[in-house]
């Protein structure tokens, strides 16, 4: 469900879990324990791809639906450590968002340190709003950190799926590629920064990044359980069913 892809110093994590790169726990822990794992490897930097049409759909809502209240915090607490691992990671992560990139496909990019999206009629976007989840608080600190207080607002309070063009017109990505080159441009950026004296790059970037390390200094159990607690509540339970149940249906569409 993870490929790792060895280009020199580069190291790509490429999310393999069709039809739509959603997030299982065992994905969550396998991507986070192989960016822990590269600097150590001597890659100096990554790139997280998807597969071409799709990077990645969010949250698995079908399988979570299974999970009992133990599995569900553990997942969220899995989810926390996976962005505060992209958060404090030394090396610089750059994100190859090879096509659709709702919700946890947001997320994810949102974290890294620069955003290449395929060009094309891709929606990215935090929607969770849509699908009856309150955006958990850390996630919408990253979203502000991006976009400015108004535009973090309005995506988020929304649940709003753009295109691309309004991605970076609003600064949730910082580049628009053709669907061939998305992850060739992510690996150009990585190079770029690869090339600069690296203690000058290092000490900066951690200085850059210092706010986004900070969210994670504190204590966020109970942020983590409030979250967790929401999935439970009548109304998420209704409309995440619904969500299932529509993607039941595609699936199906798609199967026969």
């Amino acid at each position: 469900m993870l490929l790792t892809v060895n280009h020199g110093p580069i190291r790509e994590l490429r999310l393999n879990r069709p039809p739509a790169n959603a997030l299982s726990f065992e994905l969550i822990h396998a991507l986070r324990e192989e960016i822990e794992k590269a600097p150590k490897d001597s890659a100096r930097a990554i790139v997280l791809s998807g597969s071409p049409g799709r990077f990645s759909g969010g949250l698995d809502v079908p399988l979570l639906l299974g999970y009992d209240h133990a599995a569900m915090s553990q997942l969220w607490r899995e989810f926390y450590a996976l962005l505060k691992t992209m958060s404090c990671s030394s090396i610089p992560i750059a994100a190859a968002i090879t096509g659709h990139a709702p919700a946890g496909g947001t997320v994810l990019a949102s974290f890294c340190d620069w955003r290449v999206v395929a060009d094309g009629t891709f929606i990215i976007g935090l929607n969770e709003v849509q699908v009856g989840l309150p955006l958990p608080p850390v996630i919408f600190a990253g979203l502000r950190r991006l976009l400015g207080p108004r535009d973090a607002e309005r995506l988020a309070v929304g649940g709003l799926l753009i295109s691309p063009a309004e991605a970076l017109r609003v600064g949730l990505i910082d580049e628009i590629a053709p669907p061939d080159q998305v992850i060739d441009r992510a690996m150009q950026w990585c190079q770029s920064m690869l090339a600069l004296p690296h203690d000058a790059m290092t000490i900066t970037r951690a200085e850059a990044r210092a706010d986004l390390k900070s969210y994670f200094d504190q204590n966020l159990d109970p942020e983590i359980e409030k979250v967790t607690a929401s999935w439970w509540a009548p109304e998420t339970q209704a409309t995440l069913h619904a969500v299932a149940a529509k993607l039941g249906k595609k699936t199906a569409g798609l199967s026969s």
